[in-house]
């Protein structure tokens, strides 16, 4: 099974922790915001998280200081 990171954008206030734990899985929009580098058809809100990058994705949720975040498996 397989996991994806999703970002409310309507909780983020783009600080930028998630795109520095994550910056090649991340990049940052003109204001700030997170967007997956890679769109997967569903958008840029969700990123599709490799066991490599597991650690550093649960860091980004835990340590997201307004709840943008959520690890969920990959439909």
């Amino acid at each position: 099974m397989s996991t994806e990171l999703h970002i409310d954008w309507t909780r983020c206030d783009g600080r930028g922790l998630c795109t520095e734990l994550l910056p090649h899985l991340l990049a940052r929009d003109d204001w700030g915001y997170p967007l997956a580098r890679r769109d997967r058809g569903g958008g840029l809100s969700d990123v599709e998280i490799g066991v490599n990058d597991l650690a550093a994705a649960r860091d980004a949720v835990a340590l997201c200081p307004t709840f943008a975040l959520l690890l969920r498996p990959s439909p």
